[in-house]
């Protein structure tokens, strides 16, 4: 008997959770889910044919003499749909859900209000819309997920309002068509291949407020010309502008200490870089292939050069390493540069050089001329100590600018420069 009721319990229990939504129920062509407690619905897929045209998601429907607020749209309701050609979505929707317009080919009009309750643009939801031109957000939006736009090739322009925090991976990835993309200082966080194959992005200012660019962020970005990365970002992640051909300058700021595998990788349009004094790895083949780069130059701070790191970056004739105290690098850190190239290496250092793995490999060592003083050394006592710390410290609080204590080469005297010069100290440099 028991059994017998365990298994007439079973079989009920499906049905009375389903009791308060009534599925796929058609109201002026438009297919909804309807929660009897809520009184809520839910666009939905059509069973069959699916949606065609204009369509316009009303604020309220009827169902059964009974009015029902519209506030959300099923995940992949208008998937597919290659027909439909433009949607208007009501003030009141919370939600919209993944893959919502998946595929939707001949989509070319998103119509959402300006003030809207909604607050995120879920995973894959305009998919592969290949005829979306433009897109006006809502100002309550607070974050673009992954693949939300991925392949809207028609997309030309993109103004993201300064209410969203994340840009999720590959957001925007082969946009072919996207020239010009503007990033409030809202965002915090560029997730991995967000922009990659944008190929018609000329420019992009990314502001202070990022802190973390992901990988292959930039790949391939063929009409990017110049970029300006903030000093609130401390690392460039693995191919974040690989392949970007049309770049021929970048600003790296003194923040970053890692620039990743393939970070610039075959930017054959870049002819210079300043690595800042901050940084302390440079990653395998960061800027292999560079075909145009013609010098580096490399700070003091660098303890790690990857293998291929400058590979085939066959105009590269002058390489100035400042580093004072020689570590050993992969023989190919350098491989197939131009037969010309000349390291420029610290005054006294030449034959350091030349005994360590990598760097003998140059057939040019020529040793810089004695600097007229020695960096950090402040008393000028030949010495680079504690004592030199304090009286940095004292330039910094009297305003007072001098080259012997401008140890990031930033043209600024202030405690970034104290808190090197204590580093420095501890290191025995």
């Amino acid at each position: 008997m028991k059994k017998h009721l365990l298994l007439f319990v079973m079989i009920l229990l499906p049905m009375v959770a389903s009791a308060d939504v009534v599925e796929y129920y058609p109201v002026d062509d438009i297919c909804y889910d309807f929660d009897t407690d809520t009184k809520i619905a839910t666009v939905t897929r059509k069973p069959s044919g699916g949606y065609r045209g204009d369509i316009i998601i009303p604020i309220h429907v009827k169902f059964k003499g009974e009015d029902y607020l519209v506030k959300n749209i099923k995940a992949a309701a208008f998937s597919g749909c290659s027909e439909l050609t433009s949607v208007t979505i009501n003030y009141n929707m919370t939600k919209i859900g993944i893959q919502a317009f998946c595929g939707c080919s001949a989509l070319t009009t998103v119509n959402m209000p300006r003030f809207w309750k909604c607050d995120a643009i879920e995973e894959g939801t305009f998919w592969n819309c290949k005829s979306l031109t433009s897109i006006t957000f809502p100002i309550s939006l607070k974050s673009i997920g992954e693949n939300a736009f991925y392949g809207c090739s028609g997309l030309t322009s993109v103004n993201i309002p300064n209410t969203v925090t994340s840009i999720g991976g590959r957001a925007f990835e082969g946009c072919r068509g996207l020239t010009s993309v503007t990033i409030p200082n809202s965002v915090t966080s560029i997730g991995d291949y967000a922009f990659s194959g944008c190929i018609g992005l000329t420019s992009v200012t990314i502001p202070n407020s990022v802190t973390s660019i992901g990988e292959r962020a930039f790949y391939g970005c063929t009409g990017l010309t110049s970029i300006a990365i903030p000093n609130s970002v401390t690392s460039i992640g693995g191919g974040t502008f690989r392949e970007c051909t049309g770049l021929t300058t970048v600003t790296i700021p003194n923040t970053v200490t890692s620039i990743g595998v393939s970070a610039f990788e075959k930017c054959s349009g870049l002819t210079s870089v300043t690595i800042p004094n901050s940084v302390t790895s440079i990653g395998e083949e960061a800027f292999r292939e560079c075909s145009s780069l013609t010098s580096i130059t490399i700070p003091n701070s660098v303890k790690n050069i990857g293998r291929h790191a400058f590979y085939y970056c066959r105009k590269l004739e002058k390489v100035q390493s400042n580093i004072k105290n020689p570590f050993a690098i992969n023989s190919d850190a350098f491989y197939l540069i131009s037969a010309n190239a000349t390291l420029y290496v610290p005054y006294g250092t030449k034959e350091k050089y030349k005994a360590t793995e990598g760097w003998s490999k140059f057939k040019k060592i020529v040793e810089m001329p004695k600097p007229a003083y020695i960096l950090g050394d402040l008393n000028s006592d030949g010495e680079v100590d504690v004592t030199d710390v304090v009286e940095l410290i004292d330039l910094v609080l009297a305003g007072i600018y001098e080259p012997v204590g401008d140890i990031n080469s930033d043209n600024d005297v202030d405690v970034t420069d104290v808190v090197e010069l204590i580093d420095m100290v501890l290191a025995g440099e």
